[in-house]
C-alpha cells in the first residue's frame, strides 16, 4: 500500500467507512476518465470536446460498447440495426397507453424497460455478441418509450417510430409528429454524447452491482434508472428549470432570489460536483449551445437568468455550475417539458451503462462490500410483556 494512502487510514481501525464511499476505487474501466482538477472528461480515449465536435451519437455508443470507434461499415451496421429494433412490443404499448396519464415519466421508463425482458431470447450464450445485441435493442427502444407516454398522456396519437435517420432526428419526429430541422436534430444528437457516459456514478454503479450476480442487462438497466431518477443525480436538470420557471412565475430577481436560497441553507441546483472542482466541461459546451439557442427560440431571458445566477454561485460561495445548469435551459428551447429531461438524460446515458454491463460481466467479480456494524451488542432478552 502506497505511503501516501497508509498515511489517511488508520489500519489499526479497520474496517473503516467513508460516506458516499468518498475516494474509494470499486473497479477499473476503460470507459471514461475524469479529471476534476482539470476539468477533463475522456471517453475510452478520446476527450469530449472532440466528440462533441465530430461524432455523432451512434459513433459514441459503438465506442463505448467496444472501446473504440466503428468504422464506416461498421456504423452503417449499427445504425440499421438500431432503426430496426425501435418498435416496442405491443403489451409494452398498451402499458403506456393504460397507465395513469398523472404518472411520472421515469417511471413509466422504468417498468417499461423492465417488461422489454419478456420479449427478449433468452441464450444459455452469455458472450460479448450477445451483450451488445441487447445493448443495441434497449438503446433503440428507450426513445420509442418516452416519445409514447409523452404523446399518450396529452391525448395525442403515439407515432411509429421511423426504420431510417439518426436517434436524435427519430426522437424529435415521435415526440412532435414532424420532422426535426438539421440544427435541432444536431442540438439533440450532441446532448446525448454529451451525457452518455460519466465515470463511476451512482447509476453507473448500481448497474455494474446488478451485472455481478449475473443478473440480465434488463434488470441491470432498470436499477441504473432507478438510481437515476433521484434529484441528487438524473433528476437534477429537472429542478434547474423548475428554479428558473419558480423565478419568472414570482417575477423575482435572479440574483436576488439565489442569494435568498443560500441564506436560507437551500440547494441551488445544478452547482458543485462531487469530482470536478472546475467547470464541468459539458456545462462550457452546453452554454454556448444554450446562448446560442435560447437568441433563436425568444428565450434570451432565461439565458440571461442562468448567467446572472451563474455568477451569484461563483461570487458567494466560489462554485461552478455542472451538466444539468445549462442542459435544463437548452431542452427547454427546444420545447421539452421539464418532466421528460431525466428521461432524455436516461436516453443518452443507457449507451455507458451497457458498456459498463459489457465490461463487468467480461471479468466478473460479484461486489461484495462491507458494512461497519455501530449498534449494540449482546444484548439481554426482554418478553414483550416487560419491555
Amino acid at each position: 500500500m502506497a505511503e501516501s494512502l497508509k498515511a489517511e487510514i488508520d489500519l489499526s481501525k479497520y474496517p473503516y467507512i467513508n460516506k458516499g464511499l468518498e475516494g474509494i476505487v470499486a473497479f477499473s474501466t476503460k470507459k471514461s476518465f475524469i479529471d476534476g482538477q482539470k476539468g477533463e472528461l475522456i471517453f475510452a480515449g478520446y476527450d469530449i470536446e472532440t466528440l462533441a465536435e465530430n461524432a455523432s451519437f451512434e459513433e459514441v455508443c459503438f465506442l463505448l460498447w467496444n472501446d473504440r470507434l466503428p468504422n464506416q461499415e461498421e456504423l452503417d451496421d449499427l445504425n440499421h440495426r438500431l432503426q430496426n429494433n425501435r418498435e416496442l412490443p405491443e403489451a409494452v404499448l398498451n402499458y403506456i397507453k393504460s397507465t395513469p396519464k398523472s404518472a411520472e415519466p421515469m417511471a413509466v421508463l422504468r417498468t417499461s424497460v423492465s417488461m422489454l425482458s419478456d420479449f427478449h431470447e433468452v441464450s444459455a450464450e452469455n458472450d460479448k455478441e450477445f451483450w451488445v445485441n441487447k445493448a443495441i435493442s434497449i438503446t433503440a427502444k428507450i426513445p420509442t418509450i418516452i416519445a409514447a407516454f409523452d404523446r399518450s398522456r396529452n391525448g395525442k396519437e403515439i407515432v411509429t417510430p421511423l426504420d431510417k435517420k439518426s436517434t436524435a432526428f427519430n426522437f424529435l419526429y415521435m415526440i412532435n409528429d414532424e420532422e426535426p430541422g438539421e440544427q435541432a436534430e444536431k442540438t439533440m444528437d450532441l446532448c446525448l454524447i454529451l451525457h452518455a457516459e460519466h465515470g463511476m456514478n451512482a447509476s453507473t454503479f448500481t448497474s455494474r452491482t446488478i451485472c455481478s450476480t449475473e443478473s440480465d442487462m434488463y434488470s441491470s438497466v432498470t436499477g441504473a434508472i432507478g438510481a437515476l431518477k433521484g434529484p441528487l443525480h438524473g433528476g437534477a436538470n429537472q429542478q434547474v428549470m423548475n428554479m428558473l420557471l419558480d423565478i419568472e412565475e414570482k417575477d423575482a430577481d435572479p440574483v436576488e432570489y439565489v442569494k435568498g436560497r443560500l441564506s436560507n441553507k437551500q440547494k441551488v441546483m445544478g452547482f458543485g460536483h462531487r469530482v470536478y472542482k472546475t467547470m464541468d466541461p459539458r456545462a462550457r459546451i452546453l452554454r454556448g449551445m444554450s446562448e446560442k439557442l435560447s437568441k433563436e427560440t425568444g428565450h434570451e431571458t432565461l439565458y440571461e437568468w442562468s448567467e446572472a445566477i451563474l455568477k451569484t454561485m461563483k461570487d458567494e460561495k466560489n462554485i461552478d455550475p455542472n451538466v444539468d445548469f445549462f442542459s435544463a435551459t437548452v431542452y427547454y428551447s427546444m420545447g421539452i417539458k421539464p418532466d421528460l429531461y431525466t428521461c432524455i438524460f436516461t436516453m443518452s446515458r443507457v449507451s455507458g451503462w451497457t458498456g459498463h454491463y459489457i465490461e463487468q460481466a467480461e471479468n466478473n467479480r460479484l461486489i461484495r462490500p462491507r458494512a461497519l456494524y455501530t449498534g449494540e451488542k449482546n444484548l439481554d432478552w426482554v418478553s414483550a410483556e416487560n419491555r
